[in-house]
């Protein structure tokens, strides 16, 4: 298949990028390479494709209509995985406008291009933030999410909106994925992983919010990435026992979805903490701190409806996967 990429210089956009070329797909991909974070990191990834010939790179905002329009009716993709986004909670606090452009403006310019070429099957991420202050656990995609803790778990949810409206409207079949805190090589420097990794091997302090009680699901990158493939492959369908008496936010009348991928299993920070030190073979010196404004204290995956439809559900333990990352890390920054 010819598919779109959109953040293809990104954490998971380079790892399903790379996934997709292993099976024979054409990928088109799409970054702006901003600086967010070091863009040496996101050139290094892409690095991986440059004798590829099967794909193909524009260095291109999707917030840029013209551009965005142009290279799919170039391109005529028959699949499009949007993970061009601005990420994080805290930053969202200080550069809302950035959420705006990106999020909002860039997602519709690319729920556009899908609708005007053809495009068979839309998949975007979304994530774990939307469930906000919504306390019940495990978190379904039946569950309500009315109330985002932050701009950038509203912009997630606006996502989904926009997307069910094109679903409806147009009949573009659109999937949503909910990621858990995704980690493993290659990840972002503004996540923990890194920031704790980084703190230990240099001999610094850890920041460790909510005194390091909070759990989170934390979901390695190759998981997430089969997830994507899996639903990418089976475009979304009608619920056609979707009713308005009694509504499934998970589901729809139209061609539209959201699945959650995480671990589905829950690790205390203190716990994550330990397993870096044991991987670097390192005692952490720690700064325990409250929890900080936006951030959820808890996350937790219900994915049964992703095994359900899908047969799929992540399974890499988190030694392994922290280990894997420590090893990247030493290996990158010598």
């Amino acid at each position: 298949m010819r598919i779109i990429v959109t953040g293809s210089a990104g954490f998971i956009g380079s790892f399903l990028t790379q996934r997709l070329l292993e099976r024979g797909d054409e990928v088109i991909g799409v970054d702006n390479h901003n600086d967010y974070y070091d863009p040496k990191l996101k050139d290094d990834r892409l690095s991986q494709f440059n004798d590829n010939k099967k794909y193909t790179h524009y260095r291109c905002d999707i917030s840029d209509k013209n551009q965005i329009d142009d290279i799919f009716k170039k391109n005529q993709p028959e699949k499009v995985v949007n993970l061009a986004a601005q990420a994080g909670v805290r930053y969202s606090m200080e550069n809302p406008q950035s959420y705006v452009d990106s999020n909002i403006i860039g997602f519709t310019n690319i729920l556009e291009a899908c609708r005007h070429n053809n495009v068979k099957h839309l998949v975007y991420a979304s994530s774990s933030s939307v469930y906000g202050a919504n306390t019940s656990m495990p978190f379904s995609i039946h569950h309500n999410i009315d109330h985002p803790l932050s701009l950038y778990a509203a912009s997630k949810k606006a996502n989904e909106l926009f997307a069910h409206t094109y679903s409806n409207l147009y009949n573009l079949p659109t999937t949503g994925l909910r990621f858990f805190t995704v980690y493993g090589p290659w990840g972002r420097p503004d996540m923990a992983l890194f920031k704790f990794t980084k703190a230990i091997l240099n001999g610094d302090t850890l920041q460790v919010f909510n005194y390091g009680n909070h759990k989170r699901d934390f979901t390695y990158v190759d998981d997430i990435v089969e997830g994507i493939t899996r639903v990418m492959d089976k475009p979304a369908e009608p619920n056609t026992e979707w009713s308005s008496n009694d509504p499934d936010p998970g589901s729809s009348f139209a061609p539209w979805r959201v699945y959650n991928i995480g671990n589905n299993n829950p690790v205390e920070l203190n716990d994550y903490i330990n397993a870096i030190e044991k991987a670097t073979g390192i005692e952490a010196k720690k700064e325990l701190l409250p929890l900080q404004p936006g951030d959820v204290p808890d996350t937790f995956a219900d994915v049964s409806d992703l095994e359900k439809f899908f047969d799929y559900k992540p399974s890499t333990e988190i030694e392994n996967g922290i280990r894997n990352f420590v090893d990247w890390y030493k290996g990158y920054y010598k």
